[in-house]
């Protein structure tokens, strides 16, 4: 490695670690990371088939299981802890607009994910085989997978200071919050 490279990958470690200060403190950011638990909670059954075909993907949210378990055998425990994030957190002046806009994403994607349950539960049941079992499938896997990998999108940079923007709600959310943008602070 050349001189000029080592000091150029030097130059950007150091604005890495300047952006990772700069930015939101770390209890501000695990904050802003927790909401994204809801969708993820609600969006498990939808991995089902996920999990069978892909063990590891199985073993890698085994630990949300306990947490999974208790979310959803106490009645009603999912509805308040919507309306807990949403009245105590998105509508909290008091806490920061990073706070407020990741959990309004959190919101808005577990809000997504009612569109596939009502259709579950009212129009579409499982097909027998063939290829509509495979469509079936196919469905699921992508609700399943679209909602974990924003899910881990949106973590991950709650986690390093940055703000997300998710695909299809995050202008939403900046609308529900007010300004511009994730950045109007």
């Amino acid at each position: 490695m050349c001189p000029q490279q080592q000091q150029n990958g030097q130059r950007a470690v150091q604005a890495a670690a300047y952006q990772f200060k700069q930015g939101p403190d770390v209890p501000e950011r695990a904050i802003a990371a927790l909401p994204y638990l809801l969708p993820l909670l609600d969006a498990l059954p939808y991995g089902r088939y996920v999990f069978l075909q892909f063990p590891f993907i199985a073993r890698a949210m085994a630990p949300l299981a306990p947490v999974a378990y208790l979310y959803n055998s106490v009645p009603f425990l999912p509805f308040i802890l919507f309306i807990g994030v949403y009245s105590f957190i998105v509508n909290n002046q008091s806490m920061g607009r990073f706070i407020r806009y990741n959990a309004m994403q959190a919101v808005l994607l577990d809000i997504l994910l009612i569109i596939p349950s009502v259709l579950m539960s009212s129009v579409l049941r499982p097909p027998e085989g063939g290829v509509a079992l495979q469509l079936y499938e196919q469905g699921l896997n992508t609700i399943f997978l679209f909602v974990a990998v924003s899910v881990a999108y949106g973590m991950g940079s709650c986690a390093v200071g940055q703000t997300p923007r998710l695909p299809l709600v995050a202008d939403a959310a900046s609308k529900q919050l007010g300004g511009d943008g994730p950045s109007g602070l």
